[in-house]
Parts: structure tokens; sequence; C-alpha cells
């Protein structure tokens, strides 16, 4: 079996009884947003392990190629090529490679997990949360854009369909325009997914109103 992709994880206290997969955002790592697992005051009967995959280093073409972690290259800023597609593909093939690896582990079904993710890891969550073959228990985009927005009515999974997904995004986002996660969030509804869209009066971070609603969204999702 290939070596599975590095990463940091968060147990709960007792058995785990569900599973959050989260990937980072661009030059960021796992260890970015472990911390933040307490602030979303989850029962400890939920039995919840997250799991933050490290992206490798590769070099950025829109930094003027400088080498650091990234789930893809970013060749332009244009919404149909912005992500670069075989480094997704790439990714994807490794962070599914470790969640089937979790979901063994633990025994646990698909219906107990979530796949999330900020910035390139929000898109990461779009892209394989949407081609997954089985329902899972949720999506969670934050941040983020589609990747080959194109090929998604002919990629995505009928079985994944059910799945609910929230997009969450900053309306003075300087990073990746709001405009830009709307049409993703439509374009991801028209492919024939059910989506919820929350905006925030913030930049290309995370808020602490958005924290406690991840939250709650999360313990509704995998209860």
């Amino acid at each position: 079996m290939a070596e599975l992709i590095p990463h940091i994880d968060v147990n709960p206290k007792g058995d785990v009884k569900a599973l959050v997969v989260w990937m980072h955002g661009l030059g960021d790592s796992g260890h970015g947003f472990a911390p933040i697992v307490p602030e979303f005051n989850l029962p400890d009967e939920l039995g919840i392990r997250f799991v933050f995959p490290h992206a490798p280093v590769r070099p950025i073409t829109v930094n003027n190629g400088v080498p650091m972690r990234g789930w893809y290259d970013i060749v332009s800023f244009d919404f149909d090529n912005r992500a670069d597609d075989s480094g997704v593909i790439e990714s994807a093939v490794e962070l599914q490679a470790l969640i089937d690896n979790e979901l063994t582990t633990y025994n646990l079904t698909p219906d107990k997990l979530v796949i999330a993710g900020f910035s390139q890891g929000g898109v990461m969550a779009y892209h394989l949360g949407c081609r997954q073959a089985q329902p899972i228990a949720g999506i969670l985009s934050l941040s983020a854009y589609l990747a080959m927005p194109n090929q998604l009515a002919e990629q995505a999974s009928d079985a994944a369909k059910p799945t609910p997904i929230m997009a969450m995004h900053g309306n003075h986002d300087e990073i990746v325009p709001i405009e830009l996660g709307r049409l993703s969030a439509e374009t991801v509804k028209q492919a024939g997914f059910s989506l919820d869209w929350l905006e925030y009066n913030m930049q290309h971070n995370i808020c602490p109103e958005q924290v406690e609603q991840i939250g709650t969204w999360l313990a509704q999702k995998l209860g």
C-alpha cells in the first residue's frame, strides 16, 4: 500500500464515531486549523475525530514560482482555469486514499464523514465531496471556489447529490473574491446539489460567528 499523505489528528475523548477531514489553504499546513477544534464545542458523545492533512510543497505560478504547501498550482486568476487540473486530481487521489483508510480503520460508514476545507482546501472539499461514491454527512467549503467548474455537471456523482453542502465566504475577501464564491456555489446547485450559502462581514479568514455556526452544523450532521 502506498504511503498515506502526512497529517495530524485531533481525537475525541472516547471512541471514534465520526470523522472530519479538513484541508488547509495555500501556504499553510494541517497545524493551521487543528487548534480551532475545541472552539466548536462539540459534545464528547459524538466521538468526532478530526484529521488535518498537509499538502505537498510545490512551486506556485502566481507567486512567482515560490515553493509552498499547496494542493495544486494556481496558474491564473481566471475562474475556469484558476486551479491546475492535474494538481487537483493528483491531490484528490491522495486525499481519497487517506479518507478510505480512516473509514476502514475506525469502521465508519460514509454517512459519518464530513469533508471540509478553507480556501484551496475548500476547493478540494468541493472536488472530493461532489465525486464521492456514496452520500456523506456533509461538505464544508470555506472561502473557496470550484476547480474545473465546467466539468462538474458531467463528473458529479449522482450518489453524492443528497449530501448537504455548506459554503461560507467573507464579503470583503481580497484573495478569493466573493463573486467567485457565489458563482461556484450556483454551479454546484445547478449540478444537482443542495447548498446553503452564508456570507460574513470579513476578509479571507474565519470569524467567531462562523466558528459557532460550524460547530452547530457539524453536531447536526454527525449526531
